[in-house]
């Protein structure tokens, strides 16, 4: 007799997509060399979310793509895409997959993540725990605007970055480059990204004197006669945006351009965009773009990235050897 019984056990991949982002999970898929499994996705008249996976799943790692954003073509906005992924994560759980793997390279709410008045949530920790609740067993996600999100979860968090996506874009741009923080927060990796292109850095002195309200200050460093590459994590209405590339061809910057993970692009950011002094502005498919996008936006798709990622996630294999270790960037 023996005390346990012992039978192969062969791991299975699955992909499945939300309707925030199909068109980045079929880029991931492709990457994998699979096929987006079947699902059926849809919000009844009362607008609640149904969620039903069309083939068994029980054994699966299972790996849902679903960043927290809006998404007008599949009529989803940013909660439609939380509640979705909290559904599918729930139905995954439900039909028994070993394990649940949330991949939303946008990570909604990141920027509540601490509390800046009296009386207001930690917006950031809530959507954590949320999907603690449901079951989530791994997230994997991209550029948070604050590294130490990662804390808000008691599970493991693997954190992607676009920095060398973004910096290999402008290889061979100039030989006489500045990158440009935005703020004093974004030094890191600003620095790091001035590093892998062998440029100078320099500083904006920004102040927030009310929410999505900044005011530009001074340049702090040699820009003039350069050419100058702002680089942040997000960009939401472009006025920030905006004004620092302002800020920064005034202060006699050759040429201007701009970079971002993440394209919240939300209210007049298109109107901004357009009006700004930018030559060309570099975002990530973290987020669809909505219709009549400047044709000045260049958009490099994450999704050989990812599915690395993911793969390396499957096999048990080094995550953070996607970039030698140096994916913490904050």
């Amino acid at each position: 007799m023996t005390a346990s019984l012992q039978r192969g056990y062969d791991k299975r991949l699955m992909l499945f997509s939300g309707r925030a982002n199909p068109v980045l999970a079929e880029g991931i898929a492709r990457q994998l060399g699979v096929d987006l499994g079947p699902i059926t996705l849809k919000t009844f008249s009362n607008d609640e979310v149904y969620c039903r996976y069309e083939e068994s799943i029980r054994g699966a790692d299972v790996f849902l793509v679903q960043p927290m954003c809006a998404n007008p073509a599949a009529g989803v906005n940013a909660n439609d895409a939380l509640l979705e992924l909290l559904v599918m994560v729930d139905a995954a759980v439900g039909a028994s997959a070993h394990r649940v793997i949330a991949v939303t390279p946008w990570y909604g709410y990141s920027r509540q993540d601490k509390k800046s008045a009296p009386r207001e949530p930690i917006s950031a920790r809530m959507v954590a725990r949320t999907l603690e609740a449901v079951g989530v067993d791994r997230v994997l996600t991209m550029d948070l605007h604050a590294g130490q999100l990662q804390g808000f979860f008691g599970i493991p968090v693997d954190h992607m970055t676009a920095l060398m996506m973004l910096a290999d874009h402008f290889a061979g741009l100039d030989d006489d480059l500045v990158v440009v923080a935005p703020d004093a927060g974004r030094v890191k990796l600003n620095k790091q990204f001035a590093t892998r292109m062998g440029a100078g850095l320099a500083i904006l002195d920004k102040e927030r004197p009310a929410q999505q309200v900044a005011e530009i200050n001074q340049v702090i460093g040699d820009v003039r006669g350069k050419t100058a590459i702002i680089v942040d994590d997000i960009i939401d209405t472009a006025g920030t945006l905006r004004a620092a590339g302002e800020a920064v061809a005034r202060a006699g910057a050759r040429r201007v351009f701009a970079a971002a993970t993440h394209a919240v692009f939300s209210g007049r950011a298109y109107e901004n965009l357009a009006a700004s002094p930018f030559e060309r502005i570099v975002v990530t498919d973290t987020i669809p773009l909505r219709p009549g996008a400047p044709p000045t936006i260049d958009v490099v798709s994450c999704a050989p990235l990812l599915a690395d990622s993911i793969r390396r996630i499957f096999t048990d294999d080094s995550v953070s050897e996607v970039f030698g270790g140096k994916n913490h960037l904050f």
